[in-house]
């Protein structure tokens, strides 16, 4: 009884699926012929290495402090020693909290990156649903991201889709 509803439900599905008019896109192809995409990529990598860079330098700086507290720690007080672990702790906290506001998940990066692709993307799935819609297709699947094993190049309207946005082939 099982085969028989799972046979009847892959039929129908199959009928179903059959019945739908599909076309595929290569997201990655589009992005890559997509100028204005390489130079917001080029723009998020040089301010991502600028703010590296910063991070970079308070931790060396909290390493220096470190290393020197370890040379004087022998001639220090207590209250000096105190005091130059504190500092040494604060510099290590303010790199730590400089790393986190150019690279947490809500960080400066995020909002940059935000800003700069969310627009590319959009005028991309606007692209997209107008030529859908003039070609009637109900389903678009992405092959770059959507586990296509097989697409076949006939249904493939990554090329339309530059030409729409206005970097044809």
């Amino acid at each position: 009884m099982k085969r028989i509803i799972t046979a009847c439900l892959i039929a129908l599905t199959t009928m179903t699926a059959s019945a739908q008019k599909t076309a595929l896109i290569d997201m990655e192809y589009i992005l890559k012929n997509v100028p204005a995409y390489e130079r917001a990529n080029e723009q998020l990598n040089q301010v991502s290495r600028k703010w590296q860079a910063e991070v970079e330098a308070i931790n060396t700086e909290a390493q220096t402090m470190y290393k020197n507290y370890q040379n004087e720690v022998v001639f220090l007080s207590q209250e000096q020693k105190a005091a130059k672990q504190e500092a040494i702790m604060a510099k290590e906290k303010e790199a730590s909290d400089l790393k986190k506001k150019y690279f947490g998940p809500e960080g400066e990066l995020f909002k940059k990156r935000e800003s700069l692709i969310t627009p590319i993307h959009e005028e991309i799935s606007t692209a997209v649903q107008d030529i859908a819609k003039l070609r009637g297709y109900q389903i678009v699947y992405d092959r770059a991201s959507a586990g296509i094993i097989y697409g076949s190049p006939q249904i493939d309207i990554s090329n339309e889709v530059l030409q729409k946005l206005g970097y044809g082939n």
